[in-house]
């Protein structure tokens, strides 16, 4: 998993812009929560999909919470910890959380 860091609100920005060309995708890990590490351990192992072009943004929720905030309000979503978001087209089409998060989804959504 090549994993981009998500560590400034600019980068938001950036994940707008790149929306139009591919899907991205923001997972929202809090590295307290252990429900979390299993759900961000399944992203890791699991094959990668290879007919797609997605960026996987991480974000560390302790670290930068600010972020997260303004993600929720930017994409209007709920605030959860794991959460995954897929971003097409400057809107979010997509949100899961917790153990619904898998790899297959993510593909299946992004295509």
């Amino acid at each position: 998993m090549n994993w981009i860091p998500l560590q400034s609100e600019s980068q938001l920005e950036d994940i707008l812009k790149n929306s139009s060309h591919r899907p991205q995708v923001i997972f929202k890990h809090s590295t307290r929560c252990s429900t979390s590490a299993l759900v961000k351990n399944r992203l890791e192992r699991a094959p990668q999909p290879q007919d797609k072009e997605i960026e996987f943004y991480y974000l560390d929720l302790l670290s930068h919470r600010p972020i997260s905030n303004k993600i929720a309000e930017t994409f209007r979503v709920h605030h959860e910890s794991p959460q995954v978001l897929i971003i097409r087209n400057g809107k979010c089409i997509y949100d899961e959380s917790h153990l619904g998060i898998s790899m297959d989804e993510i593909a299946d959504r992004a295509a």
